[in-house]
């Protein structure tokens, strides 16, 4: 990716709230200081995608996380209606039917898939539990092969995973990685978790934030270290 992205926009906000109003009082609250938000599922239910728009019409960006899998033709139709919201990414899991799938519902439109390896919130024993017989490491890389071969415009990926995945996808893939927090932040329900500094030097070009901003006391001097400590990891 090119290190032309400045550190404001490579830090997205997760809007991980219930409602419209709290959202939009967030928002405010970050001000200019935030300039790209992810909407996910808790706030796509409550209205987030006409907030999704709105958010554009503001000059933001707007990351919509709602992680489809499906048959593929549910996946192109999903995606095909979610390209004229005009977001910057949508996401999908990263199975190769539902990844071809996505590609061809994107067309000519300037929405950029990405695919999610392995959640954060995984470990070896939850991949245990849910049948998989690869290691994480293992499925991620063989994931990460397979989006690159389909045309995926980026992957998201836990930090621990970044420096592997990059060196499969090389520099014409976005890397976006959650699970960042702040030193001295707590993990919450994240499992492979890295501070923004180490996940940039690795090689992320977006870090998604959601609890350690919208739990502060000072929402908008959290993001604004975040975005300094991203300046000096690129520096």
């Amino acid at each position: 990716m090119p290190s032309s992205i400045s550190p404001k926009d490579r830090l997205i906000v997760s809007l991980d709230l219930p409602a419209l109003e709290p959202a939009e009082a967030m928002i405010e609250r970050l001000g200019d200081s935030v300039t790209f938000y992810k909407i996910g599922y808790q706030l796509v239910y409550a209205g987030g995608l006409p907030l999704a728009q709105k958010l554009r019409a503001a000059g933001k960006k707007v990351f919509i996380d709602v992680k489809l899998h499906d048959i593929g033709n549910t996946v192109k139709s999903g995606i095909e209606s979610l390209s004229s919201l005009g977001a910057t990414f949508v996401t999908v899991h990263a199975y190769p039917q539902t990844m071809q799938a996505a590609v061809e519902g994107r067309g000519n439109s300037g929405l950029k898939i990405l695919a999610v390896t392995v959640l954060t919130s995984y470990d070896q024993a939850d991949m245990e539990a849910a049948g998989y017989r690869h290691t994480v490491a293992d499925l991620v890389a063989i994931r990460a092969r397979q989006a690159k071969a389909i045309g995926i415009d980026g992957l998201v990926c836990s930090p621990e995973e970044v420096a592997a995945v990059r060196a499969i996808v090389g520099d014409q893939m976005s890397l976006v990685t959650p699970g960042i927090r702040p030193a001295g932040s707590a993990a919450g329900d994240q499992k492979r978790i890295m501070t923004p500094s180490r996940a940039i030097k690795l090689g992320a070009d977006y870090l998604v934030v959601g609890r350690p901003i919208m739990q502060a006391a000072e929402p908008k001097a959290v993001a604004d270290a975040i975005q300094a400590e991203i300046g000096q990891a690129l520096n």
